[in-house]
């Protein structure tokens, strides 16, 4: 699974533009004069979506943490859930140190420049020359771990392609077998349909023959001929009748 793909990545960046305006308007507070209706105004806009932000963070730790009871089975290892745990817990106190100053400001009515130029240092992590090369060894550690993590994604992806492959050759194959199974059916029955068609073709020829025979009789036979013939049908049914239901 790519991380364009990863419910995880989806949810990050949907929380870090949350974020990003978050800091948008967190700036825009700290130029606000103390005390006026903006500023209150603004300062409930920042503690809701303090808390908000807060609320999907908490919901993604939580996923981490149902990942984290059998990472193959979600396709990832522990260096990656090492760094989405990293990602969260950044995330987490760049909120919160909003939320303090934000908090502080509210109580104090003011924000002296010193203290705000501190927690916009801190909410921005702007390094200093030690931290810079400690930032700096964490990046690339970051990269080689994205890179082994997408790496590992990448095969276990093939690996699912490759079986659901397998199982699709395997249903056609069995879909091939019920066609050709059906195919020497429609043949069988194709060959008995023939076959009574030249029963009933012979049948009819055959009750034509009688007729015609029948019909050449009784011209033979004449008038006087027909009405014995009658008779003797008649009498023969009645003695017929007389064996088989008064006998």
């Amino acid at each position: 699974m790519s991380s364009a793909q990863d419910p995880f990545y989806i949810v990050k960046e949907e929380i870090q533009e949350s974020i990003d305006k978050l800091l948008s308007t967190f700036h825009r507070w700290e130029n606000i004069p103390g005390g006026s209706q903006e500023q209150q105004n603004v300062t409930k806009e920042l503690l809701v979506g303090c808390d908000s932000i807060d609320w999907q963070v908490d919901e993604l730790d939580k996923a981490i943490s149902v990942a984290a009871r059998d990472p193959a089975w979600y396709g990832i290892n522990e260096v990656e859930l090492d760094k989405r745990r990293r990602w969260t817990s950044t995330a987490r106190t760049q909120v919160g140190n909003v939320k303090k100053t934000v908090v502080a400001g509210k109580k104090l009515d003011s924000t002296s420049t010193a203290d705000v130029n501190g927690m916009r240092r801190e909410l921005m992590r702007l390094p200093n020359s030690h931290q810079t090369e400690k930032s700096n060894h964490y990046a690339s550690q970051d990269n080689d771990d994205f890179i082994s993590s997408e790496s590992d994604r990448q095969l276990l992806l093939i690996k699912q392609q490759d079986e659901e492959l397998d199982e699709l050759s395997v249903s056609v194959g069995r879909i091939g077998d019920v066609g050709l199974t059906i195919h020497d059916e429609l043949l069988a029955q194709g060959k008995i349909v023939d076959e009574l068609g030249m029963d009933m073709e012979s049948t009819s020829n055959r009750l034509d023959f009688v007729q015609k025979k029948v019909g050449m009789v009784m011209k033979k036979a004449g008038a006087k001929g027909q009405i014995m013939m009658i008779v003797f049908l008649v009498v023969l049914f009645i003695v017929l009748f007389v064996l088989v239901f008064l006998t």
